[in-house]
């Protein structure tokens, strides 16, 4: 039985993290509690920054000379690492960052939330950049993206986000704590490690050439659009028959299996589309399901942040509605159930 934060922690170091960096932040400071002593004992770099801006900025720092590095933090303490993302993902350094949501806008409160969607996959620094974002649903999944974001991180030399919300990073599951199934990347031709016996190098994403920069960008968007090929994660949950899709990400995916379940026992064949990667966002799938099913419910703890990439994937004759809860403990299931009911309602009196 682990608690999400703990299984985050635990999977980082079988992924062989040598190097974390942090500042305590509600709901996410268990995984540097734990670190604090298990990295110290296995002489691992552990440091407690004095800011959020110190410690996405050492993590900058100690991923170029080759170290695996993880950075956790929440939502508010997110936005202040902005700048130097918008960097890590032009020198192309990778790292892990953590962001277990907490309610916002400002400083909000420590009640969970899925309102950082935007933040990760669009960013909220300059310029055109993407960050690899993924979005467990489970404890277990907690465990397996972890392993996962390194891996991809390291592969593609770009920052990766593991984004859970507060509920599951404070939820405890039972789970199988498996070795880190993926290879190690070579990095021996790009980190800064002394240029002994080599030509010296240098990872600055300052470039006056206009031409030069120019390339540098197109460079980056051909491997995003790599990523966006070959690394999109999905979950379908009864979809093959469905007449209606719910759509939700995060632990909202995971909690619309048994409004699923519910309403097939009474004769309404729904299924879930749940999105992994929520960056590459798994357009071209979710536009097939749409092809067949053209009745689609989005559900999410956010203002409708996801909606968008939902409504922009589905076909153009596919109808998309939305239920919402900005922040807390998510509406027990007899309320979300008779929110659906009254858009049934709507959509059987009209046809639709």
């Amino acid at each position: 039985m682990l608690k999400g934060n703990i299984a985050i922690a635990k999977a980082a170091l079988k992924c062989g993290c040598s190097c974390y960096f942090g500042y305590p932040i509600t709901p996410q400071t268990e995984i540097g509690e734990y670190l604090s002593s298990e990295m110290q004992e296995k002489n691992l770099a552990f440091v407690c920054a004095e800011s959020e801006l110190a410690a996405i900025n050492m993590a900058l720092g100690a991923a170029s000379s080759g170290a695996k590095v993880m950075v956790s933090s929440s939502s508010c303490a997110i936005s202040l690492m902005q700048e130097t993302l918008s960097y890590a993902s032009s020198d192309e350094i990778p790292f892990v960052l953590i962001n277990i949501m907490r309610a916002g806008p400002g400083q909000g409160y420590i009640f969970p939330s899925q309102a950082d969607y935007n933040q990760s996959t669009i960013g909220g620094g300059n310029g055109d950049y993407r960050i690899i974002t993924l979005s467990p649903s489970t404890v277990q999944e907690c465990i397996d993206l972890t392993y996962r974001a390194f891996y991809l991180s390291q592969k593609y030399r770009n920052p990766a986000i593991l984004l859970a919300d507060g509920l599951l990073g404070q939820m405890a599951q039972g789970v199988i704590l498996k070795e880190n199934p993926y290879p190690e990347i070579d990095n021996s031709s790009w980190i800064l490690n002394g240029a002994k016996n080599r030509p010296a190098r240098k990872i600055c994403s300052l470039e006056p050439n206009q031409e030069k920069l120019n390339s540098h960008i197109e460079k980056l968007f051909k491997k995003y659009k790599t990523i966006e090929e070959k690394e999109v994660l999905y979950e379908e949950y009864l979809c093959n028959d469905a007449d209606i899709i719910l759509t939700a990400f995060g632990t909202m995916g995971r909690y619309s299996k048994a409004i699923c379940n519910y309403y097939r026992k009474n004769g309404v064949k729904m299924g879930l589309f749940r999105p992994i990667t929520l960056y590459p966002f798994p357009n071209k799938r979710l536009n097939e399901l749409s092809q067949k099913t053209k009745f689609f419910i989005d559900i999410e703890m956010n203002m409708g942040q996801m909606l968008k990439d939902v409504k922009l994937a589905l076909a153009k004759d596919a109808t998309c509605k939305f239920i919402k809860k900005p922040i807390g403990d998510w509406s027990g299931q007899e309320e979300t159930i008779a929110e659906i009911d009254e858009i049934l309602k709507e959509k059987y009196a009209n046809n639709i």
